[in-house]
C-alpha cells in the first residue's frame, strides 16, 4: 500500500449508518462504499440504501432492543463493526409557542436517546465479541454550538429549533463524555457539526438561500458532499490520536 492508502484506507472496513435514509446518510453509505468499505446502512423505514450497500438492517434507535439485535447480526454476518456513524436524527419546525410535548419527546428520542443506546449496544457488543478497536462518529450541528439567526428566515416555515440544538449540543457533550471514557478500550469517538446545508432536492427558499449566503464568511451554503472529508479523516488511521473532538464544518458560519 502506498503513503495516502496507508493514512486514509478504509477497504474492508464494516461501517454501520444509521439515518441512512436521509439525504446526508445516502451520500454518507455512497462515500464509504466508493472508499472500499463494506457498508451496512440503517434506519427506521424500509430502505433503497442496500442497494448501493453491501446490506440494509431496520432499526428503531429509540428502542434499545431494535439496536442490540441489529448490531448483534450485523457483527455475527460481517465479524466486526470498525466504524459506527451515528446519524439518525431529526427536527420539528412549529413555533417554540405552540410546540406539543410530543415533538420535543420524539426529537429527544431520537437525537439523543438514540445515539446513546447505539453507543451503548455497540461498546457492550465490541466487549462481548473481543473486538480490539472501535470507531464512533456522531453527527451533531452547528446549531449545537450557536444559535440560528432568526433574520435569515424569510421565506422558510422551516425555522430551526430550540430542541434540535439542544440535543445536538448534547450529543457533542456524549462525544467528549465517551472519548474519555472509552479511550481505555480503544474505542476513539469524534463528532463532525455541518452547517447549513443546501437541500438539492427540495432547495430552501431563495430569500433564506440568500440570506444564509450573506452571513456565512464563504458565501454559500454547503453542498452534502463537503461533509465527507471529515468523515473519512475520523474514520481513517490518519485520526488514530484523535477522540474527543467536535469537527465544525460550517464554512466560519460559527466565526461571528
Amino acid at each position: 500500500m502506498g503513503y495516502i492508502d496507508d493514512l486514509f484506507g478504509l477497504k474492508n472496513k464494516v461501517v454501520v449508518v444509521t439515518g441512512a435514509n436521509g439525504d446526508l446518510g445516502s451520500v454518507i453509505c455512497e462515500a464509504f462504499h466508493n472508499a472500499g468499505s463494506t457498508v451496512i446502512a440503517t434506519d427506521v423505514a424500509n430502505s433503497k440504501a442496500g442497494e448501493i450497500c453491501n446490506a440494509y438492517k431496520k432499526i428503531d434507535i429509540t428502542k434499545e432492543e431494535s439496536v442490540v439485535q441489529a448490531f448483534d447480526a450485523i457483527i455475527s454476518e460481517f465479524g466486526s463493526i470498525d466504524i459506527l456513524i451515528n446519524n439518525a436524527g431529526v427536527s420539528t419546525f412549529e413555533p417554540f409557542e405552540e410546540r406539543p410535548e410530543e415533538k420535543i419527546d420524539w426529537v429527544m428520542d431520537v437525537n439523543l436517546k438514540g445515539t446513546f443506546f447505539c453507543i451503548k449496544s455497540y461498546v457492550n457488543l465490541c466487549d462481548k465479541y473481543e473486538i480490539k478497536a472501535g470507531n464512533i462518529i456522531n453527527i451533531a450541528s452547528f446549531y449545537g454550538v450557536v444559535s440560528p439567526d432568526f433574520r435569515i428566515y424569510t421565506d422558510t416555515p422551516r425555522k430551526n429549533s430550540e430542541i434540535y440544538g439542544a440535543t445536538k449540543a448534547g450529543v457533542i457533550q456524549l462525544t467528549r463524555y465517551f472519548a474519555v471514557h472509552l479511550a481505555k478500550r480503544n474505542i476513539r469517538v469524534n463528532a463532525i457539526s455541518p452547517g447549513g446545508i443546501y437541500n438539492h432536492k427540495n432547495p430552501q427558499g431563495n430569500d433564506f438561500i440568500k440570506n444564509y449566503s450573506f452571513r456565512c464568511p464563504m458565501e454559500r451554503m454547503a453542498y452534502d458532499k463537503e461533509m465527507i472529508g471529515g468523515l473519512l479523516y475520523l474514520a481513517s488511521a490518519s485520526a488514530t490520536y484523535t477522540t474527543g473532538q467536535n469537527i465544525v464544518i460550517d464554512g466560519g458560519m460559527s466565526c461571528w
